[in-house]
């Protein structure tokens, strides 16, 4: 088997998320599963999100946190969008995801798995995908000694200049395992090296 094969990107902005997205999206082919991790907020939806539109998915990806599993099957390939965030390691064999890589019961389409970690035993082959956001500056009140309203309130006005100030910028990471993902880990890079 071939040694893995990564390479980062550093997305500047939400569009070149969505631009790596899309481009992968593109030489994707049945039977692809990608593992994404990250912090919350660290773009993993985000990006799953301009995967699917470039798949030719119409209906809104939404993190399947509370659902685990959402299936997509109007793009040129179904979608399996799958979430292990609230889980533990122990729970996940119940899932069965065994079952959206084999070409029985669901259409082989591409498997995307949020919080991978979580898998007791990681496929043989596989694409892996990494966000990072940089260092974010921690949200203080200037009165903690307000009711509870007053304190809901700064907390909200606090949680909004939070999202305002996060960064834009991400790091991606993409590490290729296998020898069918690695060549097309190759391929993405020689044709997109302008992220």
């Amino acid at each position: 088997m071939t040694e893995p094969v990564k390479i980062h990107l550093y997305a500047k902005n939400l569009s070149v998320t969505q631009e790596i997205a899309t481009q992968l999206a593109q030489i994707v082919t049945a039977g692809t599963i990608i593992l994404l991790e990250g912090d919350l907020g660290s773009g993993k939806t985000t990006f799953m999100q301009a995967f699917g539109r470039a798949l030719g998915i119409n209906t809104t990806i939404c993190s399947p946190t509370f659902t685990l599993i959402d299936e997509y099957i109007d793009g040129r390939l179904p979608l399996y969008h799958i979430d292990l965030y609230r889980l533990e390691p122990s729970q996940v064999p119940s899932l069965h995801l065994e079952e959206y890589g084999r070409d029985g019961d669901f259409p082989l389409g591409v498997v995307a798995i949020e919080w991978a970690s979580k898998m007791p035993h990681l496929p043989e082959s596989y694409l892996k995908i990494n966000f990072s956001i940089s260092e974010v500056l921690p949200i203080e009140t200037e009165d903690k000694s307000s009711s509870l309203n007053e304190s809901l309130q700064i907390a909200d006005e606090s949680l909004d200049d939070f999202l305002e100030e996060l960064p834009e910028g991400r790091d991606i990471q993409i590490t290729a395992h296998g020898d069918f993902y690695c060549e097309m880990l190759q391929h993405f890079a020689i044709n997109y090296s302008n992220f």
